[in-house]
């Protein structure tokens, strides 16, 4: 896949995919199409706008009002006024900014819909895009406002306002005025063009941009939660013909199927099994592969989802300059992406879920075959007074309960507003929203997990209860790259720096897993 973050990504030529929108979110440069062919169609659909309005031609969003204001026409001396009028009426988004990450995937997002050929818009505001990509200056834009159609009208607004020079941007770390921050690089705010305003703001980009993040993440939380299961199992003397390959071969989910081999590469599970003598461990651990694959299996469909999506063009209306058409219709409507992600974000919780279940039996000595309880590491006289990893357990418990608690789906709460005009809504931007919080909920519950299994594997070293030669080399590293940045739990301490340390190694998808 195309992953280098060094690379620079050719938009308005191939299909993008959710890598390519990463690798510009993590600091890669773009750059335009810039064959003839490519550059003529861009030149048609504008030069047909153009004729369009010298024959003074009914255009929506361009010669009238936006939304149920459509039957207002324009004067033609104010047309060229309007496009700056929506980007700032929308400009009332609330809640927190989405970080610089984030930002800039939207850009990347918006670019790539846009660079479809088919919204009417210029090469100066193409090129105006690509240069906030490559000076690495990113829009500041709140989180909230959006209901997902007509798209993320509000948040896009900020991209808008950006590109002309006015409101804020996220430049060196900084929330900076866009207009200071031009003038200290030479770049020369855009005059937008009358579709340009709509065409900027009418689309789904925002939710698009937030669904690459999120599927990204999920697709390693799958890869980690396989990781700590293996750790845990082996942490539990459980049972590796739990995951043999003759039984998954009767339940053909690939995804599934594909877990079930990652624990039995991790348990080496060529080996005699252990612990035989007990017929089947808890659901928590048995069940895993079922559990994890769900997500699995769900990884292909979604990214066929977001990534038809990304490589949209999803404004109102559509500018066929080949044609010569204006074609109004609802393509800003974000359903797939809210469907994607309140998907998503269920099978995400369920991985929060799991590792609940499997820290639960961990911790309770009445369970996890004769480890001490909440996994204390002190011994002798001072055992007593020291307590592990039990509050820690507290803290999973309360973050799966989180999660879980954010899986209502947000794509049924569509309210009809703007005067009825927008009665059918998609709610993707907030089902993107609910999608990352899950995420980040479960990235502590894994953080957690990591730690408490890594601890359980140590326990068992020391009392000479686990032969390191039998453990695989996969588990064997995983042990050391945790304990050379984690120190075992003897004496309690506060936990929460090792656990904030942890969390973002799992966001910056620090270990190569599978």
């Amino acid at each position: 896949m195309r992953n280098n973050m060094q690379q620079t990504i050719k938009f308005g030529a191939e299909r993008l995919t959710i890598e390519d929108v990463m690798a510009v979110a993590n600091g890669s440069s773009a750059e335009m199409n810039g064959c003839p062919e490519y550059q003529a169609k861009i030149d048609r659909g504008v030069a047909f706008l153009e004729r369009l309005l010298k024959e003074e031609g009914v255009i929506y969003g361009v010669t009238t009002g936006y939304g149920d204001s459509c039957t207002v026409a324009i004067p033609p001396n104010l047309v060229d006024e309007l496009p700056l009028h929506l980007t700032r009426f929308h400009g009332c988004g609330m809640g927190e900014n989405l970080d610089h990450q984030q930002a800039r995937a939207v850009l990347a997002t918006r670019l790539c819909s846009l660079s479809q050929g088919v919204s009417g818009v210029s090469h100066d505001l193409l090129n105006q895009i690509v240069t906030l990509i490559n000076n690495d200056i990113a829009p500041r834009i709140p989180q909230e406002g959006s209901v997902g159609a007509s798209g993320d009208l509000t948040p896009l607004s900020y991209l808008a306002a950006a590109l002309i020079g006015e409101r804020e941007v996220l430049y060196k770390g900084e929330i900076r005025p866009t207009a200071e921050v031009f003038a200290e690089l030479n770049i020369t705010p855009i005059k937008l063009k009358p579709k340009e305003g709509l065409a900027l703001m009418n689309g789904t980009s925002v939710m698009t941009a937030l669904a690459c993040i999120a599927y990204k993440r999920a697709e390693y939380l799958a890869q980690l939660a396989t990781r700590i299961t293996s750790m845990v199992s082996v942490g539990m003397q459980g049972n590796d013909f739990h995951f043999d390959e003759a039984l998954f071969a009767v339940k053909p989910h690939p995804g599934q199927q594909q877990i079930a081999g990652w624990l039995r590469s991790d348990l080496q599970a060529d080996c005699p099994p252990r612990n035989s003598d007990r017929l089947q461990d808890r659901y928590s651990l048995r069940c895993a592969p079922h559990v994890i694959g769900v997500l699995q299996d769900s990884l292909p469909w979604l990214r066929q989802l977001i990534e038809n999506e990304l490589n949209s063009a999803n404004d109102n209306p559509i500018i066929d300059g080949d044609n010569e058409r204006v074609l109004h219709g609802g393509h800003f409507y974000g359903g797939h992406i809210a469907m994607a992600m309140d998907t998503l974000k269920t099978a995400v919780a369920n991985i929060a879920d799991l590792l609940d279940r499997q820290m639960a039996q961990l911790m309770d000595y009445k369970f996890n075959n004769g480890l001490p309880f909440n996994l204390t590491g002190a011994e002798g006289e001072r055992k007593p007074i020291n307590h592990g990893f039990k509050a820690v357990q507290i803290g999973i418990s309360a973050w799966t309960a989180e999660a879980l608690k954010h899986t209502m789906p947000a794509s049924v709460f569509s309210r009809s507003t703007e005067c009825h005009n927008q009665d059918k809504v998609s709610m993707g931007t907030i089902a993107s929203r609910d999608c990352l919080r899950v995420l980040e909920l479960t990235e502590q519950v894994a953080s957690a997990s990591l730690l408490a299994a890594t601890q359980a594997l140590e326990i068992r070293k020391r009392r000479n209860e686990l032969d390191e030669q039998n453990m695989s080399l996969a588990l064997k590293t995983m042990n050391e790259l945790v304990l050379s940045e984690f120190s075992f739990v003897e004496e309690d301490r506060p936990l929460e720096h090792d656990l904030r340390h942890f969390m973002a190694r799992i966001q910056q998808q620090h270990w190569m897993l599978y």
